[in-house]
């Protein structure tokens, strides 16, 4: 049976309406393909506190929790994933790509022209009102 895991990805946006990508590094699994920064949800957090906590320390920056947008199950080859899309504000600090190849905010018409994560692809249509 395959392992299980529960993470969360940031959907944040800034005040212009572009919303802040994450390229995965060539040393992660998925290398080169771009995601909605966040992590694994740990024993006893809320995926709210999961979110502000992975962001903090890959980003370096502080974000507040707002509605979510998506519950996505996606089954990859080795193991599946139950992502939590939320959106997100950032109250403190820059993003800065600590564990990314490369961030980059993207205009919510130009989505569709990078290469995702396949769990992250639901978000994506969700945003752009075909979800």
């Amino acid at each position: 049976m395959k392992k299980q895991i529960k993470v969360v990805g940031a959907v944040t946006v800034n005040d212009e309406g572009d919303i802040l990508c994450a390229l995965r590094s060539a040393e992660m699994s998925l290398p080169n393909l771009w995601e909605f920064p966040g992590g694994k949800i740990e024993q006893g957090e809320t995926p709210e506190q999961s979110l502000v906590r992975e962001i903090k320390e890959e980003l370096g920056c502080t974000v507040e929790v707002q509605e979510m947008i998506e519950d996505v199950v996606h089954e990859y080859p080795a193991v599946i994933v139950q992502l939590l899309t939320y959106r997100t504000k950032i109250i403190e600090g820059t993003p800065q790509a600590k564990e990314h190849a490369e961030l980059k905010w993207v205009s919510p018409s130009e989505l569709e022209r990078l290469e995702w994560a396949p769990a992250d692809v639901p978000t994506i249509h969700k945003l752009l009102g075909r979800g």
